[in-house]
């Protein structure tokens, strides 16, 4: 195979699917989005590449692009890198995650309404753009919430209100600077969670992830990860969140809340897996290619 891996060469992450592909006999080359010298054609394929060798390379003599970040820019600059993607995928190129899934995925309100559309078990979720608006959500959720930036990942920008006074200067400031605000019914103080990793839209395995400091459980935060074995409850809510968001590589988080109901937290397309790997010594660059292969 010619593989693409979209993001930056010298990620952990990076570093580990291209010695893999390589390893694997497969020519691989790592550049970011913003990087790209390409240009978009309504007739044909001019849509190109250069390599580190400088060699152009058009991007359709691809067969795989696996997709590990979108990096800031413009609301334009996003777009037309969605653009891009979607118009590699319709003349044949296999995008993983696949543009629509992506878009998904990395909107944590679309997310949780695809899946709550599907009919599966979400947390009790609001999103505004106002003050007024989000302080009659925490009213409406019991006054017990997380609030969360639209977009984010592994825990940052989260923070827990249970107090109106807070709920006010926090939703207030939230405002200020233009952002929507997501206020989520806070589920349970077992401070734990399930990440579930998933391949070709089926669980490859999962761990226990434990909040230390606080109600955060990511590894970014200073969780602490355990192995975990899934029921087939828990295996099919993880697999069915990725079949309602269209994710084919990413990983699941699932909680129980205080009533003991499995709820699907978020699902993300670029995931991780250092504390994965580590914890359950499943290889995830193996697999990987080893379902790309088949």
């Amino acid at each position: 195979m010619r593989v693409l891996i979209l993001g930056q060469p010298d990620s952990f992450f990076n570093r580990q699917l291209y010695a893999e592909a390589v390893q694997r006999g497969h020519a691989c080359d790592v550049v970011t989005l913003d990087q790209l010298r390409c240009r978009l054609s309504t007739g044909a394929t001019s849509i190109r590449t250069l390599t580190e060798q400088d060699t152009p390379r058009m991007l359709i003599d691809y067969d795989v692009c696996l997709v590990r970040a979108m990096p800031p820019g413009s609301l334009e600059q996003v777009v037309w890198r969605m653009d891009l993607l979607w118009t590699l995928e319709h003349q044949g190129v296999r995008i993983i995650n696949p543009p629509k899934a992506i878009e998904c995925a990395i909107d944590k309100f679309l997310t949780l309404s695809r899946c709550a559309a599907a009919g599966l078990s979400v947390p009790e979720t609001i999103c505004c753009e106002t003050s007024e608006e989000a302080l009659v959500a925490f009213d409406e959720l019991g006054r017990d919430v997380v609030a969360k930036p639209l977009f984010g990942a592994e825990g940052r920008g989260m923070i827990r209100v249970s107090d109106l006074e807070t709920a006010r200067r926090v939703f207030h400031a939230w405002e200020q600077i233009g952002a929507v605000l997501l206020i989520q019914k806070f589920l349970s103080e077992a401070r734990e969670d399930l990440r579930v990793m998933i391949i070709g839209r089926q669980p490859l395995g999962a761990i226990r992830r434990n909040a230390v400091n606080d109600f955060r459980t990511n590894a970014a935060q200073e969780g602490i990860a355990h192995r975990y074995e899934l029921n087939a409850a828990e295996a099919e809510l993880a697999r069915a969140a990725c079949e309602a968001t269209g994710v084919l590589f990413g990983g699941v988080d699932l909680m129980y809340d205080a009533e003991g109901i499995l709820r699907i937290l978020e699902v993300n397309a670029c995931p991780g897996w250092k504390s994965f790997e580590k914890t359950t010594g499943i290889a995830v660059p193996q697999n990987l290619f080893a379902w790309l292969e088949a």
